[in-house]
């Protein structure tokens, strides 16, 4: 192919003219697309265009490639996901299209028409691009720098209710120090998520989120910035008595000083209950990443602004934490009757004595209203006009709880149309042209309204803190574990990272977790593992390429490569089996049952020899195959192989088919039921297939069923039903994809229950012809089948037959209910048995009677296959016993669940037909599922320790 190509190649250019590659001379290709039925065909024509107009023409920008007209330049659009940005893609042209151009091309210089090409195969699907507006014009969106894209809209988001109604109170339990600290620890956390979030999210495009209005954002952030300034301002402003009275003193060293360790009070009063509560006032630092779509650079808008985002804010909390001890008192009563005079004789504790106060009677009483160990509303009381705190707490709750009112509704509305879990579909519908999610908006209003109706701050931030936390672990793990899989797929832009910080964020997080309230961390990821596993058991049919799929895959490289130096042992065996299931979807029940004894066990893999024409073998596709095992729930592999005929595909799929190791060492076949039809060549095919197995070491297995294994006249008969007579050629496609979705249930996906499994061991193979039984029973539908061993002997030795047998299958460790010897199997077949054996061989007999000798020599040399006299006279001993042994097995497996028969070996010398002839007398007149089989003779099974 390669010579020929290269030859076609030289024989086109030939007739090219010179400077055919350059640009400026030669236009690109238009292609215009017109509908026909449900595919897209494309035709190519050389448009005449002015110069001027190729210039300006947006689609010089995608001019051809300078091998070929066809081919094309490198361009964003083709690596677009159409998905994602709602648009319509424009698509290179296929190897199919590119390969066919030349051959069109070639037909259309022998025509003398160099200028023009049938392109049929090219499919476009669509006609702008993600960058073309309306009209063809260009319409570039807003893109965000890293200031109000990212660092604003994070500190709106961080910013909330805690830090005006909470900190303060934080301050006076756990003192300066240590509130310093809680905030440092939060800091932390979010410090290393963020980066694992700045990887995550420049590892490729996201798509634009949803987030507050920028004439929105800018307000909300200039009143938060009045009310930080309207309360530093107060702390300068020196007290008036009435804000004595209520603790607030401006700045003095001694009350800093007894500020600066902790007072634990109340039931609350604990370290990570206040780190419970201070949490949510570091969250948020999201808000940037989910509109990764509308930055300028993000992977260098996101980091830089979420992390200056979390300086700005940890600067505010730390410097309002150390004011605020700086300038109040814990303790304070309110009453203008407390204050001291000059002189004054009452006893008085504590430290608002030397300021000019007594609140020692509210405190040894409990009693005190004011300061910041009573009093949530500090900030407002420091500030110089406390109507402007007022507007800081609102503008700061708004922003926080608009922004994730807005952004959790679309997020949820994703994972609902991704059908990954049941019965939130419903939530999945969009409205209006920007596909609002209205019902997951209402749904969040709820979730939130339950939580303000507990109506209680400090139980309600410990449970948000858990959640969050919960969240950040899995990100900071996420982060990790896409990182250690070293996929050439995971290549953020943003560089400043570690596998390990992310490791050590997700670890902290979780320790965290279960610090501040274990039942809750307990519930939480009880609830992740469960929707985990959920997953992992439906697989939808959704692929993101996840970290875990890129795990899965070194695992495996890693464990294949290790097998391969492991030796081969008789404990260590398992069947592994190619199975020449052609299509799978119409072979199920030959898919069944070997899935039935490797599932979780060993190999299986779906061979599908295509022996058709090109455009059958072109209209398979592999991924219906693999889609169609999955939902069986089949474990398979699925690998097809075009050859011109079954052993050659054959033979190859058993040489190149696993990796290492994990190679077949059994050929699975279905029985060839149209045998008397088939030509001479089909019934060689099949037989040598068998012998190439055993040439090549394998194991041998042939399944019949009563009914054969192919479905293709069932599905044929269901399709063709809703059509009328002229519109069943139309059909055909239809077949096609109904085979890839239907699931036709069979035998072996059925319970079996009190059924025999009758094993005919007739010859030793090794002990594979009962460790397919023992593996079967081991399956929740064959558990209580029972299984029975047939073995040939003699009425004298019968007994001492049978307690051998017993003995050698207790030491194999098999659980078998009864073994069975036949002692009449010399005893001649039925005449009307054997009468039937010789009028199904009769077409393949060379009847060397009726011929002379010189005709009869030549056919023989001729018709290999046939069978002649003298190897019907030589081998009718042989034949006997096989028909012999059909009649004993019909008798003694009536009501079998499944039959097993050792599988004849034939001699090299033995007629095609006559083998075949073998196994269909064997597995004749059998309404249970017969296997033949045969294993390699060499030991499957041992009774030894090592």
């Amino acid at each position: 192919m390669g010579h020929r190509f290269s030859k076609r190649k030289l024989e086109g250019t030939d007739n090219l003219s010179p400077g055919r590659f350059s640009v400026s001379e030669e236009a690109p290709p238009h292609y215009s697309s017109y509908s026909t039925g449900s595919e897209t065909a494309v035709s190519m024509e050389t448009p005449t265009r002015r110069p001027s107009e190729v210039v300006n023409s947006r689609q010089d920008n995608r001019r051809p490639s300078i091998y070929s007209t066809m081919d094309a330049m490198p361009h964003l659009e083709f690596y677009a996901n159409a998905t994602a940005t709602g648009r319509i893609r424009r698509c290179r042209p296929s190897l199919e299209t590119l390969r066919k151009a030349i051959d069109d091309a070639e037909s259309g210089s022998n025509m003398g028409d160099s200028g023009r090409g049938s392109v049929s195969a090219l499919q476009e699907s669509g006609i702008e691009s993600e960058e073309n507006g309306p009209g063809g014009k260009t319409a570039q969106p807003v893109r965000f720098g890293w200031i109000t894209g990212v660092m604003i809209r994070c500190m709106l988001n961080i910013w909330g209710v805690i830090l005006f109604l909470r900190l303060s109170w934080i301050t006076s339990q756990a003192g300066i120090l240590l509130t310093w600290l809680i905030i440092l620890m939060s800091v932390l956390v979010t410090s290393i998520t963020a980066l694992s979030v700045s990887a995550i999210s420049t590892n490729g495009r996201v798509s634009s989120g949803k987030s507050l209005d920028k004439s929105t954002q800018i307000l909300f952030f200039l009143v938060l910035m009045v009310s930080f300034v309207n309360y530093f301002v107060g702390t300068l402003i020196p007290a008036t008595p009435q804000k004595q009275s209520i603790g607030v003193f401006g700045y003095r060293s001694e009350i800093f000083l007894e500020n600066l360790f902790p007072d634990w009070r109340g039931a609350d009063g604990d370290f990570f209950r206040m780190f419970a509560i201070f949490f949510p006032s570091a969250i948020g630092i999201l808000a940037g990443a989910n509109i990764s779509g509308d930055l300028k650079e993000p992977e260098i808008a996101i980091p830089r602004g979420t992390l200056m985002a979390i300086f700005w804010t940890t600067i505010s909390y730390l410097a309002i934490s150390s004011t605020v001890g700086a300038c109040v008192l814990r303790d304070a009563s309110g009453s203008m009757n407390d204050s001291l005079p000059l002189n004054f004789s009452e006893p008085c504790e504590g430290l608002s004595c030397g300021l000019g106060w007594n609140f020692t009677e509210c405190q040894q009483s409990g009693t005190c209203a004011f300061g910041l160990s009573n009093n949530f509303q500090v900030l407002i009381q420091v500030s110089g006009f406390g109507p402007l705190i007022y507007a800081g707490i609102f503008a700061a709750t708004l922003s926080s709880a608009l922004a994730f009112l807005v952004s959790a509704p679309k997020v949820f509305q994703c994972l609902c149309k991704d059908n990954i879990y049941p019965f939130i579909g419903f939530f999945a519908k969009g409205y209006g042209k920007n596909s609002e999610p209205l019902r997951a908006y209402l749904l969040c209003y709820i979730i939130a309204m339950c939580f303000i109706l507990i109506a209680e701050l400090n139980v309600i931030a410990p449970l948000i803190s858990n959640f969050f936390l919960c969240s950040y672990a899995l990100i900071n793990f996420s982060c990790f574990h896409a990182s250690i899989t070293n996929s050439p797929g995971w290549r953020p832009s943003f560089r400043y990272f570690s596998p390990w910080t992310g490791l050590f964020g997700a670890v902290i997080s979780v320790v965290l977790m279960f610090l501040l309230t274990w039942w809750a961390a307990l519930i939480a990821f009880g609830l992740i593992i469960f929707l985990f596993g959920y997953v992992v058991y439906k697989k939808p049919e959704v692929n993101w390429g996840s970290s875990i799929q890129a795990s899965t895959y070194n695992m495996a490289l890693s464990y294949s490569v290790s097998l391969a130096g492991v030796e081969d042992h008789v404990k260590n065996y398992r069947p592994q089996c190619l199975v020449l299931t052609g299509p799978p979807t119409l072979r199920p029940a030959l898919v069944d049952f070997v899935g039935s004894f490797t599932k979780n066990v060993s190999l299986m893999i779906c061979g599908d020899i295509h022996m058709d024409d090109e455009k059958s073998v072109s209209q398979r596709n592999s991924n219906d195959m693999i889609k169609w095992l999955n939902q069986r729930k089949v474990r398979s592999f699925y690998t097809s192989f075009k050859a011109s005929g079954l052993r050659e595909g054959a033979r190859h799929l058993l040489q190149a088919s696993g990796l290492g190791k994990l190679k077949p060492n059994i050929l699975v076949m279905g029985f060839k039921m149209n045998w008397h039809e088939s030509s001479s060549k089909g019934i060689e095919d099949y037989i040598n297939t068998i012998y190439d197995a055993f040439d090549s070491n394998h194991g041998v297995c042939v399944l019949r069923m009563m009914d054969g294994l192919d479905i293709r006249d069932e599905l044929e008969t269901e399709v063709n039903q809703a059509f009328e007579v002229d519109e069943a050629i139309e059909s055909d496609d239809q077949i096609s994809d109904n085979t890839a979705n239907d699931q036709i249930k069979t035998v072996f996906q059925s319970k079996q229950g009190k059924k025999t499994i009758d094993v005919y061991w007739i010859s030793d193979d090794g002990g594979l012809t009962l460790l397919v039984p023992y593996l079967l029973t081991r399956r929740k539908r064959w558990r209580r089948s029972k299984v029975r061993v047939f073995i040939i002997g003699d009425q004298q030795t019968m007994e001492n037959d049978r307690k051998e047998m017993m003995t050698l299958l207790q030491r194999f460790r098999l659980d078998v209910h009864d073994v069975i010897v036949v002692t009449d199997s010399e005893r001649p077949p039925l005449a009307k048995n054997m009468r039937r054996f010789e009028e199904t061989l009769t077409p393949f007999r060379l009847n060397e009677g009726q011929l002379d000798e010189r005709t009869a020599q030549q056919q023989r040399t001729e018709f290999t296959w046939k069978v002649t006299d003298k190897e019907m006279d030589a081998l009718r001993p042989k034949s006997e016993k096989k028909v012999r042994l059909n009649e004993i097995i019909r008798r003694n497996s009536k009501y079998a669940a499944l039959v097993l028969v050792s599988l004849p070996v034939a001699q090299a010398d033995c007629p095609s037909s006559l083998y075949m002839s073998w196994l269909d007398t064997l597995s004749y007149g059998i309404h249970c599922p017969v296997l033949l089989i045969r294993g390699n003779q060499q030991n499957v099974m041992t009774f030894y320790c090592q």
